[in-house]
């Protein structure tokens, strides 16, 4: 499991810069600048502390998944056969070898994980399930929920 990690202290700066980044990660330094109400050296400043300190872990393209043909989503309920310790490890690294697994999120209920699988299509998605997630290890179970329309996505 994860250790906890501190937590960062903010002011209404460091919010302001938070909030344009995650909007736009592409602004400059005095487009950020502008709009948070520093100058261009404290926003650049504050910018390389909230990266260093680990807050922001990275910038990355968001790419449309419909224009490059994987605009199928399915959320894949999985339940294990062993939740101790070494099982659980065992499952968390083999799921982040799946490329098609877009997030993991372990799930306190009657199943242990889900999955947010993307893929080109249902046939896709059917050797996804048969070949690697149904192959990790202590699989017990999986149940499939397929998404007809996505409403809104937090990198979007």
């Amino acid at each position: 499991m994860k250790n906890r990690k501190s937590m960062v202290e903010l002011d209404d700066f460091d919010r302001k810069i938070l909030a344009i980044l995650g909007r736009d990660g592409r602004s400059t330094f005095t487009e950020l600048a502008l709009q948070v109400g520093l100058s261009k050296t404290p926003c650049q400043q504050r910018v390389k502390r909230l990266v260093d300190s680990g807050l922001i872990t990275g910038f990355r393209a968001i790419v449309d998944p419909a224009r490059i043909g994987l605009d199928h989503v399915a959320f894949t309920e999985v339940k294990l056969s062993d939740t101790r310790e070494d099982a659980l490890r065992r499952f968390n690294e083999a799921v982040r070898r799946i490329p098609e697994v877009e997030e993991c999120h372990m799930i306190a209920s009657s199943f242990d994980y889900l999955l947010k699988v993307r893929t080109a299509d249902i046939r896709r998605y059917r050797i996804v399930l048969g070949e690697k997630i149904s192959s990790l290890p202590h699989v017990a179970s999986t149940s499939t929920f397929v998404a007809m329309e996505t409403i809104c996505e937090s990198a979007r």
